[in-house]
């Protein structure tokens, strides 16, 4: 039987899982969207749901709890500002986690833990922007009256 075992230990003692649950919850709230295995990941989005939900309170005393366990301050300026402002309405669930593949070294389960309602990142329309920019490139050599580099070479060898 299980009976009162809850939580997960993850194979360290308890200072070491303290501290790796610090180190994530730093990285969630920075980054939004972290990739981790399955159980630690499981392992701190009830630690990540807690934090929102006191940010959400916007106390002092709510600030020095999550300074507690969140330890940058930075973060957690971040966190009380505009992260606990984009979860006003929702009661809970703040966390996603979406499967990700297997690590290559240990095939241990992989997935992304991310804030539900995280802005998407602008790097996807810089790409967008990288191929229109590739493509009237290539209309114009291809419109272009002079040939290739090495065309010229082989004609002149052909010639000569």
């Amino acid at each position: 039987m299980r009976h009162g075992k809850a939580g997960f230990k993850l194979g360290r003692v308890t200072a070491h899982r303290w501290a790796l649950f610090r180190n994530l919850l730093v990285a969630l709230f920075r980054h939004e969207r972290i990739t981790t295995t399955e159980a630690k990941a499981k392992a701190v989005r009830g630690l990540a749901d807690r934090m929102v939900t006191l940010a959400k309170q916007e106390s002092l005393h709510a600030r020095r709890q999550v300074l507690a366990m969140v330890p940058d301050p930075v973060v957690v300026k971040k966190l009380f500002d505009t992260i606990a402002a984009r979860f006003g309405d929702r009661h809970g669930g703040y966390t996603r986690i979406i499967k990700a593949g297997t690590r290559p070294g240990d095939r241990a389960p992989m997935v992304i833990l991310e804030l539900v309602d995280r802005p998407e990142t602008p790097k996807e329309k810089e790409k967008k922007d990288a191929k229109a920019e590739k493509a009237p490139r290539s209309d114009k050599g291809a419109a272009g009256a002079a040939a290739p580099k090495g065309r010229k070479k082989k004609a002149a060898a052909a010639a000569g």
